[in-house]
């Protein structure tokens, strides 16, 4: 089934008797909406005009002082974006030029893969397990493979919700810097850990390794969207200088600069409102995330392997057999149940018997008995 054939199934699902696991959606009833409407009543207030006016293409200088003191970096080295996709963009078309190998995980995000294919990009998959990327095979693959970049998603994936271990992450970027391969690290979901131990970022460990960050070859995605609000579009890139000098240009190009209202609500809640924020979705996520691992052992059919992660916000359904669960998206759907087929997220059009399940916007009784509709479809493809 062809990615515009899903999204046409997939407009179904905003039907409201349609339980949908299928978007990756924050839960829109935990978003911060008094304190967003309080922020801008009060910045309008005091500082109206300068919120309405053009602003600077790096973005708001307290934003990048805030983000860039949390990694241990200058505002220099921080470009505010419109949402990560655009980081994404802007990343692809100032560092590839069209041919250059780009490695990414097996199966990957995505948007990743719509970004940086209408540069020229040649997409080469990484072999991953239940914990990542595997450096043993990274570092082969490199052995006789030139690449410009690598892209991953470390902490709790999109679309398998894994996790990198802390020494894999180190031999990640042992192999990678020893072959001057850029680290492109999206970490949208960084802040959504509901269990286990908080893992330094890939470039926190570079930074701590070359101790300049204009020596760090990993370039770190991060956002507001999934911890405050997606509608607010702010998000970051950090990076070394002569990269954000780069982006910079191409922002400019792009759309001038993210919108000055928007950063500045979003510096107001980052030092009160963001940290109450985090733990209110870290306990909800937890819960359905929870929710939906016990329904799932229970309904789906023997041999099924589903991801177990520990923060963010997707499952990752493995099928045993000869199923395609694009070619099953329609038989769900009649059953009032809608996920996203696997196949889409494999840079080569694998991942036929996949499929990725979003927890975080539905109820427990949606998802017990969405999980139990779905479970029926794919026992009986199964067989």
């Amino acid at each position: 089934m062809t990615s515009s054939a899903i999204r046409e199934i997939l407009k179904v699902t905003q039907q409201p008797e349609v339980i949908s696991f299928a978007g990756g959606l924050p839960a829109p009833e935990l978003f911060p909406l008094e304190e967003v409407r309080a922020a801008s009543d009060r910045i309008l207030a005091a500082r109206g005009r300068e919120a309405l006016q053009y602003s600077t293409t790096e973005g708001d200088p307290g934003l990048r002082e805030w983000i860039g003191a949390r990694a241990g970096i200058g505002a220099d080295h921080v470009q505010i974006t419109s949402g990560s996709q655009q980081g994404l963009d802007l990343l692809a078309r100032v560092l590839l030029d069209p041919g250059d190998v780009v490695l990414v995980e097996q199966p990957t995000y995505l948007g990743a893969l719509q970004a940086m294919a209408p540069y020229g990009a040649r997409f080469v998959e990484v072999l991953t397990d239940e914990d990542g990327i595997v450096p043993e095979a990274l570092a082969e693959q490199l052995a006789h493979t030139e690449a410009r970049a690598l892209y991953t998603t470390p902490s709790f994936q999109n679309p398998t919700g894994r996790t990198l271990p802390r020494e894999r992450r180190r031999a990640l970027l042992e192999v990678t810097r020893r072959h001057g391969v850029t680290v492109i690290e999206d970490g949208p979901y960084n802040d959504l850990r509901f269990r286990g131990e908080t893992l330094p970022t890939l470039f926190d460990l570079a930074l701590a390794q070359a101790d300049d960050p204009e020596e760090v070859h990993v370039v770190h995605l991060g956002s507001f969207s999934k911890v405050l609000a997606p509608g607010l579009r702010d998000a970051w890139v950090q990076a070394p200088r002569h990269v954000i000098e780069r982006l910079v240009l191409a922002k400019q190009a792009a759309d001038l600069h993210s919108p000055t209202l928007n950063q500045m609500i979003v510096l107001a809640l980052v030092e009160d409102v963001l940290p109450r924020q985090v733990e209110r979705l870290r306990e909800v996520y937890g819960h359905r995330a929870g929710v939906m691992g016990r329904a799932l052992q229970e309904h789906l059919p023997a041999g099924a392997r589903v991801s177990d992660p520990d923060g963010g916000m997707f499952c990752w359904v493995e099928l045993p057999g000869d199923v395609d669960t694009g070619a099953l998206l329609p038989a769900a759907v009649a059953r009032k149940v809608a996920y996203v087929p696997g196949q889409p997220f494999f840079a080569h059009g694998d991942g036929r018997r996949t499929l990725r399940l979003s927890f975080t916007s539905a109820t427990d009784a949606q998802i017990r008995s969405g999980v139990a509709a779905l479970g029926e479809v794919l026992a009986a493809a199964v067989g």
